[in-house]
C-alpha cells in the first residue's frame, strides 16, 4: 500500500492569531479555527487533560494544509535554541510555491518576517528563500522562473 497523499503540517505556537495573519497574507486560507474538544486527541497524541485551540489553513487550489496548535493546558515546550540554524535536526521548514518571492518578502515583513540568508537563484529554474516568521517559523519560498 503507497501514501495517497500528505495531509497536513502541525506547527504548535503561542500567539495563534500571529501566526494564522502570517500564514494568510503568505496566501493560505484559513478554513477554521477553534477549540478541540474530541477527547480522542489525547489518545492520539498521549497527552492527557488536554485544552487547545486549532486553526487549520490550506493551500489556495491544491491538497496541502498548515495546522496550527495553541495549548492551554499542558503548556507548549519551548525549543533550544529558540531561532535554530537550518542543520538543527528536525523539521526545519515547510517550503510553498510562489508567483513573485519579492512580493512575498514584502508582505510578510510586515508580520515582522526576516530573510534568513538571501534571495538566490538556482540555474535557470528557481528564485528561492528561507524566511523566518512569527516565533521563529521558517518557512521556504520557491518562485519558478520561465
Amino acid at each position: 500500500m503507497a501514501v495517497r497523499r500528505m495531509d497536513n503540517v502541525l506547527i504548535v505556537v503561542d500567539d495563534l492569531e500571529a501566526v494564522i495573519a502570517f500564514f494568510v497574507e503568505l496566501g493560505l486560507e484559513l478554513e477554521g479555527k477553534g477549540p478541540l474538544e474530541w477527547r480522542g486527541a489525547e489518545r492520539v497524541i498521549g497527552l492527557e487533560d488536554v485544552r487547545q485551540d486549532v486553526a487549520m489553513l490550506r493551500v489556495p487550489d491544491g491538497p496541502g494544509r498548515v495546522e496550527l496548535a495553541k495549548f492551554h493546558r499542558p503548556a507548549a515546550i519551548a525549543p533550544e535554541p529558540k531561532d535554530a540554524p537550518a542543520n538543527t535536526l528536525g523539521l526545519r521548514r515547510v517550503m510553498f510555491a510562489v508567483d513573485d518571492i519579492e512580493d512575498v518578502v514584502a508582505r510578510l515583513r510586515a508580520h515582522g518576517a526576516e530573510v534568513v540568508g538571501e534571495i538566490v537563484q538556482f540555474e535557470n529554474v528557481y528564485r528561492l528563500c528561507y524566511v523566518r516568521g512569527p516565533e521563529g517559523i521558517v518557512v521556504g519560498l520557491a518562485e519558478q522562473l520561465g
